[in-house]
């Protein structure tokens, strides 16, 4: 396992946002990690990446702690898209994109112009998002979809071995969502991604975190997550759960009322 955590617990002005999460992330597997809103998915994806410290606990990566590690080495390792990123410079994509590979520089490098290599790494990364020949293109003029496959490619520029995203499927067509999930799930890199959508988190990923009131109460493949137990006891609906003949599952939901409502109606 290259990411772990044990006993992870985090509060904000004394209440509890994260409480006491352990879990071992899959190496170069996609992991999805899911639950309602509120539930601490966004939290406990900055307190991996090291933005947050924990008030207790340990995040580990490759077995060391990841608050005893160099900065260097951390910003070269772990790359992170948030849910949202906004700006007032006005960048070029290929700026945007950049900015993945200063981890990479060493001294005056860092400020300097942007090396060949660099250069490649930005452009085929452009390319695993659909955006070959976008490196021109003004960052203020790009839509939220358009904005998030940049900073995407950003992240994937940094050529990182743990990939953390903040629901990355947000504001994305459904062809860009299936695209984008089938690129991170065939990525040799360990990621993982916060979703909404539990039929795509079912059909791409190989691992699943379930969080509930900053509690993580299952883990496991999507068969063993996603049942019809827990889509009632966390998201509170209906589930009809059926297996593909790859044994991956696929949910169809109804509200609770509506489910009680339909049982009392007399059969005609």
């Amino acid at each position: 396992m290259s990411l772990d955590a044990h006993d992870l617990t985090w509060s904000a002005n004394g209440t509890p946002i994260i409480d006491g999460i352990t879990l071992s992330i899959p190496q170069g597997r996609l992991t999805g990690l899911l639950g309602p809103n509120g539930s601490g998915k966004s939290t406990l994806l900055r307190l991996l990446a090291g933005l947050l410290h924990p008030r207790a606990g340990t995040v580990l990566l490759d077995g060391r702690r990841l608050g005893a590690l160099p900065r260097r080495e951390v910003a070269r390792r772990l790359a992170v898209v948030a849910q949202e990123t906004s700006t007032d410079v006005d960048m070029t994509v290929t700026d945007v994109v950049m900015l993945g590979r200063i981890p990479h520089r060493s001294g005056l490098a860092r400020v300097s112009h942007d090396g060949p290599h660099d250069v490649l790494e930005a452009e085929k990364a452009l390319a695993r998002c659909g955006l070959a020949g976008w490196g021109e293109r003004r960052w203020s003029t790009l839509s939220g979809g358009e904005r998030q496959r940049v900073n995407i490619a950003r992240a994937l520029a940094q050529r990182p071995t743990e990939l953390l995203l903040d629901e990355p499927t947000n504001h994305l067509d459904i062809h860009h969502q299936l695209d984008l999930l089938r690129m991170l799930a065939d990525a040799p890199t360990t990621v993982v991604a916060s979703l909404h959508d539990l039929n795509l988190a079912a059909q791409y990923c190989d691992h699943l975190l379930l969080m509930e009131s900053g509690r993580l109460v299952a883990s496991g493949p999507p068969a063993e997550v996603l049942t019809e137990q827990w889509m009632e006891r966390v998201y509170r609906v209906r589930a009809t759960v059926s297996l593909s003949p790859d044994g991956r599952p696929h949910l169809r939901y109804t509200s609770l009322a509506a489910h009680d409502e339909d049982r009392g109606r007399p059969s005609v």
